[in-house]
């Protein structure tokens, strides 16, 4: 990331804006030997909504406690998320792209009066069996001192090198410790692209999701690790920790799901799973950070 060329915006880009130009960029190939621009976003002195923060936490299911739910930030990164995959040499079409996993590391709470500066790049670009993943990087500091960072890995679908790869075998699950039952309303994806401005149709309603091959409308997947850390709320250390998920199969809503928790050395796993207890729609790893 050293060599990474950051320009300052002066405000968040529109939305609106980046979704159109996603739509004229449907048509982008990546190409055989596809190259990540070295480009970089920087937004300085980001002031927060107490309204947008308690609808944020009214969708999730936060309780207000005086700090930034650790998934927050995000909300604030996607407009730079976005707009990178719209810079000339992007080889991807945003549209295409699929959101496999997410790493957040929080070295400490952020209270919610606190001016964020958000810095956001490209990398980690590979060639897997069946396409290209790649990182969309993240880090927030607040008077100079770093206190939030996140990597989003993207799944583009072709032009992978076919190989299969060798997957640890997964074992037994531990034993849940703790299983919670959530009802998903059909208006989620809806509530949470309303705070998020992530209005991508398959979201939506059940004809706007039908266009892109859906049944019908399903959840976002920052919207499910938002659920799954606020149903862990009361449990998330004070000290610097870091959480990693892994979307699997979608969310289609409404639906019924569980959540399920059990301890781990020194953390927690978790996963939402399907009505019948078996299929994933997300796992996950909440873990102190080393000293």
């Amino acid at each position: 990331m050293s060599d990474v060329q950051f320009r300052e915006l002066r405000h968040a880009p529109a939305m609106p804006v980046n979704f159109a130009k996603a739509v004229m960029r449907a048509g982008v190939k990546p190409g055989k030997n596809p190259t990540l621009p070295n480009v970089g976003l920087r937004l300085n002195d980001v002031g927060l909504d107490s309204k947008h923060l308690k609808a944020y936490r009214k969708v999730c299911g936060f309780s207000a406690d005086g700090r930034l739910p650790i998934t927050y930030p995000h909300i604030h990164a996607f407009p730079l998320h976005m707009a990178l995959m719209m810079e000339d040499g992007f080889p991807f079409p945003a549209m295409g792209l699929v959101h496999v996993r997410n790493r957040i590391t929080q070295y400490r709470p952020i209270a919610e009066r606190e001016q964020l500066n958000i810095k956001c790049s490209l990398g980690n670009l590979n060639q897997v069996e069946k396409g290209w993943e790649f990182s969309i990087f993240t880090v927030i500091t607040t008077a100079g001192e770093r206190v939030w960072s996140s990597e989003s890995i993207n799944f583009f679908r072709g032009g992978g090198h076919g190989r299969k790869e060798e997957k640890k075998a997964a074992g037994e699950p531990a034993p849940a410790t703790d299983t919670v039952e959530w009802k998903v309303p059909g208006n989620t994806g809806r509530r949470y692209g309303a705070v998020s401005g992530d209005r991508n149709p398959i979201h939506l309603y059940p004809l706007t999701a039908k266009l892109f091959g859906f049944k019908r409308q399903i959840a976002h997947g920052m919207w499910s690790k938002a659920r799954a850390l606020a149903q862990l709320q009361s449990q998330l250390p004070e000290e610097a920790f870091r959480v990693d998920v892994q979307f699997k199969l979608p969310m289609f809503i409404p639906a019924t799901v569980k959540f399920e928790q059990q301890p781990a050395a020194d953390g927690v796993d978790f996963r939402v799973l399907a009505r019948d207890g078996v299929k994933p729609h997300l796992t996950g790893q909440l873990r102190l950070l080393g000293e």
